[in-house]
């Protein structure tokens, strides 16, 4: 049965009211309970799947739900262990066909709910939404063991209404021992947090990130019934990481049931000693930091001016090492090249870390990689930690750089090494490649030096998940350095001992896992005419303000798709390709005596109106949108490229066709 994505939704919305009115997930409990009580023998009291399904039906609470609905549905055997879970996988949309949950019931799960918000104070004046009104809301991102899911949007409001549930697997990291199920002990050694993030999302669909928050789970293992419930006080992000934001109200269950749970003062223990343990590691890097930091001043004074970057704080104001935001990180099926990786990173929104008040100061702040890729946008730094993680998951050897752009302002761009000794640099805001070639400042005047083509002025340090780089040559400008890693008079390196006891893998540290990425939720076919029909209304508007009329060539607007293409194909690869055909076919449908116009720009966002406003401020795209003439015939075409985590290259190319009079 496939349905639009607005019939699905209002579906299970109807289907959620209806079992929350039934109190169907107490009646479930109840009939657990009781008959684990009355019907098994005390040495074999685990329920099958078969059992639960078998007592629910036995007391018509099955066909109590399915009468109540008015419709008649399958319900599947395995769907019926996963009724209180009314939440999707991580969608941005309801996806167009009504999915089922596979429970595998020899597998551990966490069943977190979120039961609402209180005290979000900064929306406590916020009138209550009108209903088809569009207003700003709150999302909740969550990551746990390569899960990912993300809850409905809900109107911001001090008491934001979130009732969302989330099933998480808690497997284990080898599949050696897959066909037992976890215990207790086994769980409590699983030291991964569920990383919690609340994404603000306004009327023009701009995100800000609100909260990030790690729930540590495992007190659930020490609860009578194996259930509990948490309040969780969200902080701040940046500077306003010690102010409160609001509360959550969680609520914790493991399934199936623990048949043992354990005491408080083990869980306890076990918590003391993992924030011990990490203590330790972290103070006695900080104690190695600091004498890499005394002895790479002795070499030169001067070097207490390079950009060398040992710690960086996190979106919670949180210091960690540089190294621990980088891991090699798989794309799965989702990209397939280094190069669209970087198209990628480079169409994710560049924006620089919000600061309070004047003084033109840069605020400090180094996202986690949930946070960047939920907001879907973030500063230089965000950007070129997650194409580095890409291009070593791709195998390459790559290094952040951090040094100075012109006029001597703070940045980080990528570089990777080849195996022939090739450095290339790639600018994550951009995309771009460029290949370094070091001029040699002993060179006599007359010999010719290469002329560096990248914006980037001098480099402080390099680093990646296992190195830390310090730059040592006598210049720290770009343009003279040589990159041989492993001469030591040029680069001095950290201990990549010290750097592993502080960043994983084979660390309980405080660093959190990477999340994988997902897949975008945008069709690009839909997208692509949603704005294209938006754009045509908004010229024709503006045409009849200055009293012209519009007639649009449809034939022509179809022919400038090869050339939208060839851009974007020429962005990922730097190949250009196709011209001739596009020119060919151009020349083709402008007859004898008349002139072509074309103006192609490029946006990483689908809001059609603030694109148009863009367009008009470029006279070469308002002379075409404005023309005046004989036979005038407009056309418009618009194509969106859709890459993971929904981010989108938008590519508008407006043209006109007239008979010249002059």
């Amino acid at each position: 049965m496939s349905l639009p994505p607005e019939k699905a939704s209002e579906l299970k919305q109807i289907i959620h009211q209806q079992l929350v009115k039934m109190d169907v997930h107490g009646r479930i409990r109840e009939v657990l309970a009781e008959t684990i009580r009355e019907e098994l023998p005390p040495e074999h009291q685990q329920l099958s799947t078969e059992d639960l399904i078998k007592a629910l039906r036995q007391r018509g609470i099955i066909d109590d739900v399915m009468k109540e609905l008015k419709f008649v549905t399958d319900v599947n055997e395995k769907e019926g262990t996963s009724a209180p879970r009314p939440s999707t996988r991580f969608v941005d949309r309801e996806p167009p066909a009504l999915k089922k949950t596979n429970i595998d019931p020899t597998r551990r799960y966490l069943y977190l709910q979120v039961l609402g918000g209180k005290a979000f104070l900064e929306h406590l004046q916020e009138p209550e939404p009108l209903p088809g009104q569009i207003c700003s809301t709150f999302t909740l991102c969550l990551h746990f063991r390569n899960q990912r899911f993300r809850s409905k949007p809900v109107p911001c409001a001090c008491e934001p209404d979130f009732h969302d549930g989330f099933l998480l697997e808690v497997h284990k990291d080898s599949l050696g021992d897959g066909s037992k199920m976890v215990d207790a002990t086994t769980m409590l050694s699983i030291c991964d947090p569920v990383h919690m993030v609340l994404i603000k999302t306004d009327t023009f669909s701009e995100t800000t990130l609100v909260a990030s928050y790690f729930l540590e789970w495992r007190s659930v293992l020490a609860a009578e019934n194996g259930i509990t419930n948490v309040t969780v006080e969200l902080l701040g992000v940046g500077t306003e990481s010690k102010v409160s934001v609001g509360v959550l109200n969680i609520r914790l269950e493991v399934y199936p049931q623990l048949s043992k749970t354990l005491s408080p003062e083990i869980t306890n223990t076990q918590f003391a000693l993992e924030r011990q343990k990490r203590a330790e590691k972290e103070r006695l890097f900080l104690v190695y930091a600091k004498q890499w930091w005394r002895e790479y001043l002795q070499i030169r004074p001067t070097h207490n001016v390079r950009l060398v970057k040992i710690f960086a704080q996190d979106e919670n104001g949180v210091n960690r090492p540089v190294c621990s935001y980088i891991r090699p990180l798989r794309a799965g099926r989702l990209l397939d090249t280094p190069r669209q990786a970087a198209r990628f990173v480079s169409v994710l929104g560049y924006e620089r870390a919000p600061v309070i008040g004047g003084g033109g100061g840069k605020q400090e702040q180094w996202c986690t990689l949930l946070a960047f890729l939920c907001r879907n946008k973030g500063d230089c730094e965000d950007h070129s930690n997650l194409l580095c993680s890409l291009l070593l998951g791709f195998g390459l050897e790559a290094f952040v750089c951090v040094g100075t752009k012109a006029k001597g302002v703070p940045h980080t761009w990528v570089m990777t090494c080849g195996t022939d000794g090739t450095i290339t640099f790639w600018e994550s805001l951009t995309g771009h490649r460029y290949i370094h070639r070091p001029v040699n400042p002993d060179d006599p005047p007359l010999v010719e030096q290469p002329k560096p083509l990248y914006p980037y002025r001098t480099i402080g340090c390099i680093f990646n998940h296992q190195k830390f780089l310090g730059n040592c040559q006598p210049s720290h400008a770009v343009e003279v350095c040589v990159f041989d890693l492993h001469d030591e008079s040029k680069w001095k390196p950290m201990s990549g001992e010290a750097i592993k006891s502080v960043c994983p893998p084979g660390t309980t540290s405080s660093v959190p896992p990477f999340p994988p990425l997902c897949a975008s939720t945008i069709d690009a076919a839909v997208a692509s005419n949603e704005v294209e029909l938006q754009l045509r209304i908004l010229v024709s508007e503006h045409r009849k303000d200055l009293g012209l009329s519009t007639v649009w060539d449809d034939h022509l607007s179809y022919l400038l798709s090869p050339a939208l293409a060839a851009y974007e194909l020429e962005r990922t690869t730097s190949i250009s390709a196709g011209n001739e055909e596009f020119q060919d076919a151009v020349r083709r449908a402008v007859p004898d005596g008349h002139t072509f116009k074309g103006f192609p720009i490029h946006f990483v966002y689908r809001n059609a109106r603030r694109a148009f406003a863009t367009c008009l401020r470029s006279p070469f795209c308002e002379e075409i949108i404005c023309c005046r003439g004989d036979q005038v015939r407009l056309a418009v075409r618009v194509r969106v490229f859709t890459y993971p985590e929904s981010a989108c290259a938008v590519w508008i190319m407006f043209a006109c066709k007239y008979r010249s009079v002059l």
